[in-house]
């Protein structure tokens, strides 16, 4: 499949073709999502399976901590319909469960300073266990920090999480991910279990080159946190969701809020942070919004470029490798070789203001320019360091939106404009 020319396909291809190869993956299927549909798809690797399948958009591969996403909308529904605050203790909802202190917020971000994994044999290689017995193994004593001072991965969050949002919808996990999410997106291919065609999970010997078969069990009560399946056609509809939501599973706000960073390692600095259940990576000016999936014999990508409205996923049946982190490197080569046009002028059909609001402002002697774009009073200073736009919320009253003054009230009065107590006049030093 491609919808690019071909100079951006053969790039995309020599991606992926270098990563199978230095990554020595059985299997990698790739693709690229723009304006809402995958333009280029491509595989390298002939091992789908021990038979020597080929991969193909439609093979499933288990898709890791990609499944977190999912419960992170789960939770965040639940936010939306009045169910619970992501202020609120993960105790309150499930009584007497340890580290019960920790806020959903926590959970969510990774802020909470829980310990990575669960206490006893490797979930991720062994059969999974009943949440009962997951909760009785909590053990606090071993805490890896403390709440709100870093980011830490926890698996162990995120088998709480699907516990709560279980509990408050009165449904299984497993049932409300089908209902809420992959049913209205239409990700038929995406499964709690494989279904034919399917890769085979493989690690790849240091040494001799030979493929060992990797378990794929039941994760149980950590099912929430890495169990699902899915195709690359299925994650190319997810992806599109994320960059433009579908408002019967989460309204644009919310994706909004999820993608907001929330708490980093600082080894990583500024250059990638972790949101409500979504991964960050900053490439500055832009950031990519997603996340990496591994289990054993898998491994998956995907991220989007919000504002370009790129996205890319990738899968592999491989236990070491590159192809998460591949995703980003297909959105740039996708932006660097047919970067997006920029948006059409059309007038405004009609001013939601008076024109007295429009033009030059002054703060003290700092020159100030109102204009509007779509309807949406926008205020920036001569060099671009303060921009904010204004939504209309009363008579003569409006709110920020972005930028220093978001969230702040503009009082429009004939002579002057009050923004958050900064007096801005038609001339220098008016007032």
């Amino acid at each position: 499949m491609t919808l690019v020319r071909p100079d951006t396909a053969a790039a995309l291809l020599r991606e992926v073709a270098a990563v199978q190869s230095a990554s020595r993956l059985p299997s990698l299927v790739a693709g690229v999502v723009r304006d809402g549909e995958l333009v280029w798809s491509g595989t390298r690797g002939r091992f789908a399976n021990r038979a020597g399948a080929l991969p193909s958009a439609d093979t499933q591969y288990r898709i890791g901590s990609i499944t977190k996403t999912l419960t992170a909308i789960l939770v965040m529904q639940c936010r939306d319909d009045g169910l619970l605050t992501l202020s609120d203790p993960i105790g309150k909802h499930l009584p007497g469960i340890g580290y019960g202190h920790l806020s959903i917020r926590n959970l969510l971000a990774h802020s909470g300073g829980m310990n990575a994994e669960p206490v006893g044999d490797w979930w991720e290689r062994n059969p999974g266990v009943s949440f009962e017995e997951l909760a009785s193994a909590l053990d606090e004593s071993i805490a890896a920090g403390v709440p709100d001072r870093r980011f830490h991965y926890s698996n162990i969050g995120f088998g709480l999480l699907g516990e709560l949002v279980a509990r408050l919808r009165g449904s299984s996990w497993t049932e409300l991910a089908q209902r809420r999410i992959l049913d209205p997106l239409e990700m038929r291919r995406t499964s709690y279990s494989p279904v034919l065609p399917a890769a085979e999970g493989f690690s790849v010997h240091p040494w001799t080159h030979r493929l060992d078969d990797e378990p794929a069990y039941d994760s149980g009560s950590m099912a929430p946190a890495g169990q699902l399946w899915s195709t690359l056609e299925d994650l190319a509809r997810y992806a599109s969701f994320w960059i433009d939501p579908a408002a019967e599973v989460l309204s644009p706000a919310t994706v909004d809020e999820m993608a907001a960073p929330m708490a980093n390692d600082p080894n990583e600095g500024l250059t990638a942070s972790y949101g409500l259940g979504l991964r960050l990576h900053a490439d500055d000016p832009y950031v990519f919004t997603g996340h990496t999936g591994s289990m054993p014999g898998f491994l998956a990508g995907l991220f989007v470029d919000r504002v370009r409205g790129i996205g890319a996923v990738t899968l592999a049946n491989g236990t070491n490798g590159r192809a998460p982190m591949l995703a980003l490197d297909l959105i740039r080569a996708t932006a660097a070789h047919e970067p997006p046009l920029a948006p059409e002028w059309t007038p405004e059909p009609e001013l939601p203001v008076g024109e007295e609001l429009l033009g030059a402002w002054h703060w003290g002697n700092t020159p100030y320019l109102m204009t509007i774009d779509g309807g949406i009073l926008v205020l920036s200073n001569p060099d671009g360091t303060r921009v904010t736009r204004f939504r209309v919320i009363g008579k003569d009253l409006y709110e920020g939106l972005d930028g220093y003054f978001a969230g702040e009230r503009l009082h429009a009065h004939p002579d002057h404009l009050n923004l958050a107590t900064f007096i801005l006049t038609r001339t220098p030093y008016a007032q």
